[in-house]
């Protein structure tokens, strides 16, 4: 793996030498062109002006801030430079919390960090302290000349610098409308016992882009035909309104027990080995 870039952990008076590293692959989606339906023709797009339609070259075009209804004002290189943040390429870790403490929409992109020359040890002991104590480190760092929220945490050897969203990103669930009301408690013990019959311990390898899979074959079919392949139609679901929920919780509950039935059960004495997620 090749580091986006060579820096270091700072907090307090230390120093660790880290490199970061993309934690993702790049999406396997497949990426269907826009084409003239007769003669299968590329589609491309202009940038054009909307106030006359003429197309602009890109040395034309410069960036600017609509700050009332089509009222602009330019933004420069120059303003760029005036408020950009110092790329020091230090993960600067402001604070430690409780993970537990920090709600999953807050974390957005993993990276991983790998010690340099000289770093080896003060990583392992970062590592290590912050995987007993179940706390995470806050910091601030430098990616692509901005500034983002980021959380230091240990995942097994390794330590992931996970970039989170700032407070005023989220949106605020209380502007939709949702339910306020008590559920019958025949319900919500039918439903609590469902839940618990489709637990499981999570395994990701369990779970594959299927849709993509079957485009995948869709398309080498058609190509090995020289054309038109006709795809059998899946069975659309009939939209139902739930009226007894009871009814429809019994017959849930009925089709994971048979599920689990069905299951051949382990041979003794052989344990199955788990991927870490």
């Amino acid at each position: 793996m090749r580091a986006i870039w060579k820096g270091s952990i700072s907090f307090g008076l230390v120093n660790i030498p880290v490199g970061l590293y993309s934690a993702t692959r790049p999406s396997s989606q497949i990426k269907l062109r826009m084409l003239r339906k007769g003669d299968l023709s590329p589609i491309k797009y202009k940038r054009v002006a909307e106030t006359d339609d003429k197309e602009v070259a890109w040395e034309e075009i410069i960036k600017g801030y609509e700050y009332d209804k089509d009222q602009f004002i330019e933004i420069t290189e120059e303003d760029f430079q005036r408020v950009n943040v110092d790329a020091t390429q230090t993960v600067d870790i402001k604070e430690f919390v409780e993970l537990d403490e920090i709600d999953p929409m807050f974390f957005d992109q993993p990276y991983f960090l790998a010690p340099e020359k000289g770093g080896d040890k003060a990583y392992t002991l970062l590592r290590e302290a912050l995987a007993k104590s179940g706390r995470v480190g806050i910091a601030k760092v430098v990616i692509k000349t901005r500034e983002h929220l980021a959380a230091v945490k240990p995942l097994g050897k390794a330590l992931v610098l996970e970039l989170m969203h700032f407070a005023e990103e989220l949106a605020d669930p209380q502007e939709l409308k949702l339910p306020d009301g008590e559920v019958g408690k025949k319900e919500l013990v039918m439903a609590e016992s469902l839940i618990e019959q489709m637990s499981d311990k999570w395994d990701a390898q369990k779970y594959k882009d299927e849709y993509r899979d079957q485009l995948v074959k869709l398309i080498e079919e058609k190509i090995s035909a020289g054309g038109v392949v006709t795809a059998p139609q899946a069975k659309a679901r009939k939209p139902t309104n739930v009226v007894d929920l009871v009814s429809v919780l019994q017959e849930s509950l009925n089709q994971t027990t048979k599920s689990k039935e069905k299951k051949p059960a382990k041979a003794p004495g052989k344990k199955t080995k788990r991927k870490a997620a």
